[in-house]
């Protein structure tokens, strides 16, 4: 079977990734580890990291059984594990990914992307507001539904939701902390994003979470 460039990509990711001081992002993120992985969450689901060779995996049975994570998962891991400031600090400020410091102010390439995203959504905001639930918690911001989730649990984004109707279409606003780029490169914010939307979507098909009503990071 012909390999993706994506696939490549993420394999050669592997090798860079134990070049790293791995103790520092033991300590930095105060991941469980022991010989051969380090684990971490990421969008509800446990992920383990070989110590020897880099490949990033999932599981939902405990790591009986495992899959190996696509590029998003695995490009947004490395990053966050390898890229991430030795200081690295919310601001707790959240912006527009265009607003973010250091940014050209203009559309980010990911517009299209939140429009189709945002159509997928449309008509379901109960279902859509139950799986980010899985995922985070509400807000008291604007939108049919708004909630913080947590991809990682020390790094949040906010997600805001509005129907769409005869006059407007859907529409979908993710906001940052203001102070992300000190955890992942900017191109990997999308990577983040598509991962994120993805999880939402496949809890949502689901009908009910995957974790019998429990919220990971609320403890609820």
């Amino acid at each position: 079977m012909k390999v993706s460039n994506y696939e490549i990509t993420r394999n050669r990711m592997r090798d860079e990734f134990i070049k790293y001081d791995q103790e520092k992002m033991i300590q930095k993120f105060s991941l469980k580890n022991d010989r051969q992985y380090l684990y971490l969450d990421f969008m509800g689901r446990p992920y383990r990291i070989n110590r020897k060779n880099g490949v990033v995996e999932w599981s939902e049975d405990g790591f009986h059984s495992v899959t190996e994570g696509n590029f998003n998962e695995s490009m947004t891991i490395y990053d966050v594990l390898c890229y991430s400031k030795d200081s690295c600090s919310l601001s707790g400020k959240f912006c527009s990914i265009n607003m973010l410091k250091g940014i050209v102010k203009a559309n980010p390439p990911g517009v299209n992307l939140f429009q189709k995203t945002a159509d997928s959504f449309n008509g379901k905001v109960a279902a859509l507001e139950k799986a980010c639930e899985s995922f985070g918690e509400k807000t008291d911001l604007k939108g049919d539904v708004a909630v913080k989730l947590y991809p990682f649990s020390f790094l949040p984004v906010i997600l805001q939701f509005w129907e769409g109707d005869e006059e407007f279409p859907a529409n979908l606003k993710v906001m940052f902390d203001e102070n992300i780029l000190q955890y992942i490169h900017y191109e990997t914010i999308f990577y983040l994003l598509e991962h994120v939307t993805g999880r939402i979507q496949e809890t949502m098909v689901m009908g009910k979470n995957e974790f019998g009503g429990r919220n990971l990071y609320t403890n609820k």
